[in-house]
């Protein structure tokens, strides 16, 4: 009867005892970060009778971050990345709904498809993410936008059907649509 060997994986670069993060999650999270700070630069008017809405692809890298890594490493390039655009663009309120709302997405998106795993995973975090995410920019739009625009809490609730959910629906869309497309070979590079 031979004996069994495990073998157990070691980084010898460990930030932290256990399961902490390693050097090398360190820095590609600050790689993921820095593009997801250059993306947060790319505004894209993506929905014509909104065109001062505009799109940015920062949430993807977030998301790709966070399948491969876990909601908090995707939210720490969502929040820092944000926290980092703020520093040339000072939009605070702005900076704060991206955050929320990238959040809203990237969290459940990256805690389902870890659970599950494979496309089905993927799949079915993308459309709880997009449920819970386009609640909150409702929200966080009806409370937020009066607070830093001459625009009223009833104008807002006015435009949650014509202006919001389409705009929101379009960005989910292409949000899940791209991350579909790079996760793949990403997950492959980082071993995932």
């Amino acid at each position: 009867m031979a004996a069994s060997t495990t073998h157990v994986s070691h980084d010898t670069h460990s930030t932290t005892a256990g399961a902490g993060w390693s050097t090398q999650r360190i820095a590609v999270t600050a790689l993921f970060c820095a593009l997801a700070v250059i993306a947060s630069f790319i505004e894209i008017p993506i929905f014509p009778p909104a065109a001062w809405l505009k799109y940015d692809p920062s949430c993807v890298i977030a998301l790709v971050a966070g399948i491969a890594f876990g909601p908090v490493t995707g939210t720490v390039v969502v929040v820092l990345s944000w926290l980092l655009h703020l520093l040339f663009s000072f939009d605070p309120w702005g900076v704060l709904m991206a955050v929320v709302a990238n959040v809203a997405f990237v969290v459940p998106c990256s805690l389902i498809a870890r659970k599950l795993e494979g496309p089905r995973g993927l799949a079915v975090g993308m459309v709880a993410a997009a449920v819970v995410t386009l609640a909150v920019c409702i929200v966080m739009n009806i409370i937020v936008t009066p607070l830093y625009t001459a625009v009223d809490t009833a104008t807002v609730v006015g435009m949650i059907v014509p202006i919001l959910v389409p705009f929101n629906v379009l960005k989910i869309v292409l949000n899940c649509v791209i991350c579909a497309l790079v996760q793949g070979p990403v997950s492959k590079v980082l071993g995932k």
